[in-house]
């Protein structure tokens, strides 16, 4: 019953990453090493974000005092998951998690009136996670692991005067994990503590300003560290309460080309961050047959109320989530729904209003025990 329970819970918690603070798209979840026995399992999941906003400002004659939308920005996206675990002894688990940990895509239509009209960006990543849990006495275990990440990215802004566009070459870095768990299998009570170090990428960049390419210059990224707590326990018979606690220390996080950060240009860093996010989930899971379960997942970020970067216009969510799981012998397949209400901001610099939007996340995932 528990494993049962506990199945559509983590489908939920993975789930809940569908709009994270920065540029999130996974949990970095070390759940899988919980699973008992042997196991694999490949994760889908959609994200549909609506968000867009006016600005005041548009393309000259500026400061016409007109508001004009920008459209929808933020296009969706897909990720997908492979996980193994594998237990080397009743002691000794190891597990592998290939994802893509970070992301963006960015894409203000073209041929309208608004500021940052046909501006685009991409941060593409993947990452492959190697993990392993050792079981010490009175119910606790220690884990460890190492991350490699790859990572590129680009960017063409028109607004910017005469045009600018960025390209990175691909970069792969280390980073590494470690944490600690304490288990009560009788009640279905776990409790995880993990830290996921942080990654600093040494791209070459290629910059150009309208028809003038600059020479390619280093540009250093540093992918934030982070802090997991993740829980569950059993509240009643059939039923689970569980939830995390992600602390990622989105500050550190800075990408300023060599010419567009340029003190002469007086754009600042193309992308950055002013506060530290922490995401917050809870929800509560429930076994209505041997074969079928589900979950209902809340999720919360705060809002912070400052101007945002023009290539991420959001500023905190809610967001309410739901997943069903049905198993057959060793094998389960949930599938999940996440509604998110996206919080609304004001850009810097220019100022638009980004307001009532919306998202919605969907997600399959396959789980196998041998």
């Amino acid at each position: 019953m528990n494993k049962l329970v506990s199945g559509a819970a983590a489908a939920a918690l993975s789930a809940s990453v569908a709009h994270a603070g920065g540029i999130e798209r996974s949990t970095q979840s070390v759940g899988i090493l919980f699973e008992e026995g042997n196991y694999a399992e490949l994760s889908y999941s959609t994200f549909n974000p609506n968000v867009s906003g006016v600005g005041v400002d548009a393309t000259p004659p500026a400061n016409t005092g007109t508001n004009f939308p920008s459209g929808n920005m933020s296009p969706s996206y897909t990720t997908v998951t492979l996980a193994y675990k594998q237990a080397l002894s009743d002691k000794l688990d190891v597990a592998l998690i290939l994802d893509q940990p970070i992301g963006a895509d960015i894409n203000y239509p073209g041929g309208t009136s608004y500021i940052a009209s046909g501006a685009t960006a991409e941060i593409d990543a993947m990452a492959l996670t190697a993990l392993i849990r050792y079981k010490l006495p009175s119910n606790f275990s220690v884990i460890g692991g190492v991350r490699a990440l790859r990572t590129d990215g680009v960017a063409d802004l028109p607004y910017i005067p005469f045009g600018y566009t960025l390209s990175t070459t691909s970069e792969t870095d280390f980073g590494y994990v470690v944490g600690v768990a304490w288990e009560k299998p009788e009640i279905a009570a776990r409790v995880a503590l993990t830290y996921n170090s942080s990654i600093t990428h040494k791209f070459r960049a290629s910059e150009q300003i309208g028809p003038i390419p600059f020479p390619t210059s280093t540009l250093t990224t540093e992918v934030p560290q982070s802090v997991n707590l993740e829980f569950q326990t059993g509240i009643a018979a059939d039923t689970l309460l569980f939830g995390s606690i992600r602390w990622v220390d989105w500050t550190a996080f800075d990408i300023s080309p060599a010419i567009y950060a340029n003190p002469l240009l007086g754009l600042g860093a193309l992308v950055e961050y002013d506060n530290d996010v922490i995401t917050y989930n809870l929800g509560i899971g429930r076994r209505f047959s041997d074969q079928w379960s589900g979950a209902l997942l809340f999720g919360y970020e705060k809002r912070e109320g400052i101007p945002v970067g023009n290539l991420g216009p959001t500023d905190g969510f809610r967001s309410v989530g739901a997943a069903v799981t049905y198993t057959m012998g060793s094998t389960k397949i949930t599938g999940g729904v996440r509604y998110v209400d996206i919080g609304s901001a004001v850009t810097r610099g220019i100022n638009s209003n980004f307001r009532s939007n919306e998202g919605w996340g969907f997600g399959v995932r396959v789980g196998h025990a041998f």
